[in-house]
């Protein structure tokens, strides 16, 4: 188990006017991957102030940066100031793996529920 750094890339959204996805758009999250690349709830504990979330944009109004999150059953990337939204929530975050290729859903602070693929995976 160690914390990777993940980098997600908009995936195919043609519905959101992005149909060929768009990679200037995504996160860099460092997260606590076991060994089978899911979120490891007892390493974020042990690290919580390591595992960050960077959202990455060509419109640096969309940029922000913070944390990744959890409470009960949910993940979530946390955002500290008010003009960056707020927090994302990434659907059943905890159920998948983040693997290279693997592809996840966040809901975007604007009501949308884009699609992302994990185009690195890097342990630091």
């Amino acid at each position: 188990m160690t914390l990777t750094r993940v980098v997600m890339r908009l995936g195919r959204n043609p519905k959101a006017g992005f149909p060929d996805g768009d990679e200037g758009h995504g996160y860099v999250v460092i997260a606590p991957l076991d060994k089978d690349g899911k979120l490891d709830l007892d390493l974020w504990r042990a690290n919580k102030a390591a595992c960050t979330v960077d959202r990455f944009s060509p419109d640096p109004a969309d940029k922000a940066d913070g944390w990744l999150s959890h409470r009960g059953s949910h993940w979530f990337f946390r955002y500290d100031e008010d003009d960056e939204g707020p927090d994302e929530p990434v659907f059943r975050l905890g159920d998948h793996t983040m693997r290279i290729g693997d592809y996840l859903t966040i809901h975007e602070a604007d009501g949308d529920d884009l699609t992302y693929r994990v185009t690195e995976a890097v342990a630091v």
